[in-house]
């Protein structure tokens, strides 16, 4: 299963899409490795847990994993077929990363699905290369830290060359070189409870119960952190007593804090975990406007919204850039397109497919976001900006510009929002931060923006 969806993912798929897919399939699989017998119908939760982490720690080591290929193949990684490269990666992972799995394990499963699903030469070639790294992996070679710190964090860490540059421009060595390796870390799987259906410490009490290993988060009230079992299985998930939503998106809606019978709009609302935690903000009084592009998100988010219960969530299929509307808001969500960045933990194939230029274009689309959706904000109505990336250009920079544009709006100070235990994750310039490697938290960015009360009447 491992090798079918790290082959997904090199086409373009994403692993959390693919993996949650695969292992909730309850009948026999349709694709072709599947039905060729790789993949098996049933998986107990050994198998789903140890897939789920040969897919994430390949794809997190992947760089590494590369460096070490190549100092045993004839061929360089890229060169290989994707069954191949993918097959070498996960039986590498096995060998240097894992310590219940034995090295002739990985290589004779390496070699038998190599040998069943694509024979000839590469049965050779996966074999000659895992038997060499077998007895040789600890002596291969990296750039010199002293000479080449940057490349030395690239390699070792795993993460692209640029980015790491980046890292090391505005955080410095030390702090870069621990982000990176929080990032190659698994995410910590996070609910949201809905206060609207059981109180935080009910919900601990019943699922501690029940058996599973759950704890309060550290800065949402309404967070907890969970191990164990699909999240869909939780007990309570199927009757709405709480979502699966990452603590520092939680953070964001605290932000926006939208009260009972105002209007609010969710400029990039798909799948919906901020505008359902909007609308539980709000008691389900009030409307909440959730626009989006993608039509399958938008179902995700209208089947989220029947599950709990809400009915003030009205998802509309538009592009946010061109969507009008006769009324204006009290609140408006701009938790625009990102890279990603901070997210790295849970999705790790990002790192890998970011450019600087995508992070241009990125920037290009954020800003055209922001500034239309800022039309609809009535006058004395609250704006977050939100992304779930640490650059500059998407972040602060994107800030500063849009309100050098717009004098109508002005930094507004968050803190009084935002839950008690959260607020020293604010900067002095008023913008929330958070970061992997220091509060154990997706790096997320947000500002809150006001419109002044002074600059006339918006749309109604």
């Amino acid at each position: 299963m491992a090798w079918e969806i790290l082959q997904r993912v090199e086409e373009g798929g994403y692993a959390d899409a693919l993996l949650g897919r695969r292992l909730a399939r309850s009948g026999p699989a349709r694709s072709g490795l599947a039905r060729s017998g790789l993949a098996r119908s049933e998986a107990t939760p050994r198998d789903q847990a140890l897939t789920t982490q040969l897919v994430y720690g390949t794809l997190a080591w992947q760089g590494y994993l590369d460096h070490i290929i190549a100092a045993f193949s004839h061929r360089p990684p890229h060169a290989l077929d994707a069954p191949v490269r993918t097959v070498l990666r996960l039986a590498l992972f096995q060998m240097t990363k894992l310590t219940r799995i034995p090295d002739f394990a990985a290589v004779d499963t390496a070699v038998n699905l190599i040998k069943r699903f694509h024979g000839g030469a590469a049965v050779s070639l996966v074999n000659a290369v895992l038997r060499r790294a077998a007895s040789g992996w600890q002596q291969v070679k990296f750039p010199a830290r002293a000479d080449d710190p940057i490349g030395y964090l690239a390699t070792a860490l795993s993460h692209p060359r640029w980015l790491v540059g980046q890292w090391v421009e505005r955080y410095g060595i030390d702090d870069t070189e621990a982000l990176l390796c929080v990032n190659n870390e698994p995410a910590p799987t996070v609910l949201r409870v809905n206060r609207r259906a059981i109180e935080s410490t009910k919900l601990l009490s019943q699922l501690s119960d029940a058996g599973y290993a759950i704890h309060a988060a550290a800065y949402s009230p309404i967070a907890c952190t969970i191990a164990g079992g699909k999240p869909e299985d939780v007990p309570g998930y199927a009757d709405g007593l709480f979502s699966f939503q990452g603590e520092a998106s939680q953070l964001v809606g605290f932000m926006l804090s939208p009260r009972a019978g105002e209007r609010v709009l969710d400029a990039c609302a798909a799948p919906g975990g901020k505008a359902m935690h909007l609308a539980e903000v709000m008691n389900d009084d009030g409307v909440i406007v959730a626009l989006d592009t993608n039509a399958r998100g938008l179902e995700r988010l209208r089947r989220m919204a029947q599950r709990l219960r809400l009915t003030s969530v009205r998802p509309e299929l538009a592009d946010a850039r061109t969507w009008q509307d006769g009324a204006g808001f009290d609140a408006v969500l701009a938790d625009v397109p990102c890279s990603g960045l901070g997210t790295l933990r849970a999705h790790p194939e990002i790192k890998w497919r970011r450019t600087p230029g995508d992070i241009a274009e990125l920037v290009r689309l954020q800003g055209e976001i922001l500034s239309h959706v800022a039309t609809f904000v009535r006058p004395g109505g609250a704006l977050v900006y939100a992304t779930c990336t640490l650059t500059d250009e998407e972040n602060e920079a994107q800030v500063a510009g849009f309100l050098a544009a717009h004098p109508e709006f002005s930094n507004d100070d968050p803190r009084p929002y935002l839950p008690e235990r959260a607020r020293s994750l604010v900067g002095a310039d008023g913008m929330l931060r958070t970061f992997p490697h220091r509060h154990g938290l997706d790096g997320f960015f947000a500002a809150r923006l006001k419109r002044s009360n002074a600059h006339g009447i918006v749309r109604r």
